[in-house]
């Protein structure tokens, strides 16, 4: 562990802040049941594998799965951010647009295991270059599952959806937020142009003229993919990391499992985002910068439930997943697992070790 010296109808196992369950933004604006650039979950056909012949439940995703409108409440709703705008800013590989779709192929053949209902809220679409038109859509949507009182899981797309699901989160009227990224990338460049390296900052930015604490933790941190300037603004910022060196053991996972317990039992909200380029190449080829060591899967996955075991958690994204660039669709297996994973811990506890 590394630290600056500068400084819905509700799972039972979620526990919300005080001010969470009735946000500021109860009363919806008009603008934001239709936002700009939404489209509507038909733009994605859910279908796959019946085992009409088989005995006992053989329920998948595709079975499970209903379109989201205003009057649904509870469960998890997936909601993707077709767009890569800030991967071609920030000069990586784009092919990240297509993404949302390409997990959701992957998710429609999964058999269902204690998941909780499950709703397709459709992609938000960046237009034209629009990427913080995009952003701003994306809040409003994670702003209205919230009020239903349904978890947003949002599925991308570049890592700029970050921006987007924080907005999301403090619109609710979501504070004391703890964010927890689980990537290559510290993701906290300053530039002349938001895009796939500054949600982050962008994030610091926003507490600051908040008057709130930027609380921000970072696992699978790539001393050979960060300059100096990353490390030492994460160090002016006071942002705790793990490097991907210091998580290859289950000696590594049970230290960085211990410190991380000490921030969760002081937060009141989390926010889970995970960058597909913290797993290593051959898990997750499929990424704007693939990973040379990266942080193995199993233990990737046992983070995450250790996280959502906290009860904390009010939002997650998945980033980072590019078909274009992905071999035989195994990024998109592995988005698709995560994204299973998340659902169904906020389904009920996850059993660890």
């Amino acid at each position: 562990m590394h630290t600056s010296s500068l400084g819905p109808e509700q799972p039972a196992t979620f526990a919300q802040p005080a001010d969470f369950t009735k946000p500021a933004a109860l009363t919806q604006p008009a603008a934001l049941t239709q936002p700009a650039a939404f489209t509507q979950p038909a733009a994605f056909l859910w279908h796959g594998r019946n085992d009409y012949d088989e005995i006992g439940s053989t329920e998948r995703w595709h079975n499970r799965m209903q379109a989201f409108s205003s009057s649904t409440r509870g469960g998890v709703g997936l909601i993707g951010f077709a767009c890569d705008e800030g991967v071609r800013r920030n000069g990586g590989r784009p092919g990240a647009a297509a993404g949302p779709n390409a997990i959701r192929a992957a998710l429609a053949n999964m058999p269902v295991s204690n998941e909780p209902p499950l709703c397709d809220a459709g992609n938000i679409v960046c237009e034209a270059e629009q990427l913080e038109a995009a952003q701003t859509a994306l809040a409003r949507r994670v702003t209205q599952l919230l009020v239903q009182q349904i978890h947003p899981l949002v599925l991308g797309g570049g890592h700029e959806v970050a921006w987007g699901t924080f907005q999301g989160l403090t619109n609710a009227g979501v504070r004391k937020l703890l964010i927890i990224n689980l990537d290559a990338h510290f993701d906290l460049r300053h530039d002349s142009q938001a895009n796939s390296g500054t949600p982050f900052c962008q994030m610091q930015q926003w507490c600051t003229s908040h008057d709130t604490r930027f609380d921000y933790r970072v696992f699978g941190i790539s001393r050979f993919a960060n300059t100096g300037a990353l490390f030492e603004r994460a160090k002016v910022f006071g942002v705790r990391y793990w490097s991907d060196e210091d998580l290859q053991s289950e000696a590594d996972l049970h230290a960085a499992r211990q410190a991380l317990d000490r921030d969760l039992a002081a937060s009141e909200a989390v926010y889970l985002t995970v960058c597909l380029d913290v797993l290593p190449s051959a898990t997750a080829p499929g990424v704007s910068a693939p990973a040379t060591l990266g942080v193995p899967l199993s233990l990737v996955e046992r983070l995450i439930d250790h996280i959502m075991q906290s009860g904390r958690v009010v939002a997650a994204d998945l980033a980072e997943m590019n078909p274009a660039v992905d071999c035989d669709g195994v990024t998109a297996r592995v988005a698709a697992r995560l994204t299973a994973r998340i659902a169904r811990a906020w389904s009920a506890k996850v059993a660890t070790d």
